[in-house]
């Protein structure tokens, strides 16, 4: 589990945090939806690690990120795993090298246990014998499932996804999707998901927090994010023309 208690952060002395309080469940899919801009991608990123927040603290299993020692935040960084926005592969190495690369920097395990590793990662995203093949080579919905078989590739007990939709079509989204509920419910991971993807909101939003302005302003899950009356979150969700029918019904 991951707790997020009183969270403020600033950027040049504007602030993007305000007081955020939440929590993120394991072996569930945990969304943050919010407009662009809203402070979601800032939230992602501080309960990463990437940014420090200037007030209130993230715990990792009741271990508190701020007060750890570097030592302790290395373990923490071992069982995190992060699917990018684009993928971020490394264009130069193979879908293999790619795979193993957090291995060589965060196990000890010999070349045929990464090996043996990275073809059980391959076939988990349904991308068996794919392992000679370069980034270039890839559709884009490759890319992505090999970018997730990178982040699972160390056993993570924290899963980060950044839009992992984007650029995807409406079918390849939807695959995606699955993958990453199938993923978190066979490994028990503390998945967290930032997107603006209504399609994945209502296919995988067991945990949904919704950010609005730097605030905490709905919490709940796809049963029932359509039938709130957060007067901000309405105005997110119904905002086309295809959702604005869907409200009408």
């Amino acid at each position: 589990m991951i707790k997020v208690s009183h969270v403020s952060k600033y950027f040049q002395g504007r602030q993007v945090l305000k007081d955020i309080t939440t929590e993120f469940l394991p072996g569930k899919c945990n969304l943050i939806i919010g407009k662009s801009g809203s402070g979601k991608t800032v939230l992602m990123r501080s309960i990463a690690g990437l940014y420090t927040p200037e007030e209130g603290f993230i715990s990792y299993d009741d271990r508190v990120l701020a007060t750890m020692s570097r030592e302790q935040k290395i373990d923490v960084r071992k069982d995190i795993g992060f699917i990018f926005q684009e993928g971020a592969l490394f264009d130069s190495m193979t879908v293999e090298e790619n795979i193993m690369f957090p291995l060589r920097m965060f196990s000890n395990m010999r070349r045929k246990a990464r090996i043996d590793r990275v073809n059980y990662c391959l076939e988990r995203v349904n991308l068996k014998g794919i392992n000679q093949m370069f980034p270039s080579q890839l559709s884009g919905g490759m890319r992505k499932r090999v970018a997730i078989a990178r982040a699972i590739s160390a056993q993570p007990k924290y899963l980060f996804c950044d839009e992992p939709n984007s650029g995807l079509d409406p079918q390849t989204s939807i695959l995606i999707d699955k993958l990453i509920m199938d993923l978190t419910k066979e490994f028990n991971m503390t998945t967290i998901v930032n997107t603006h993807d209504m399609n994945s909101v209502m296919e995988i939003g067991e945990n949904i927090i919704y950010i609005h302005e730097g605030r905490l302003h709905w919490q709940g899950n796809h049963e029932n994010v359509l039938e709130t009356d957060n007067k901000e979150l309405n105005d997110f969700i119904f905002c086309s023309a295809l959702t604005k029918k869907i409200k009408e019904k």
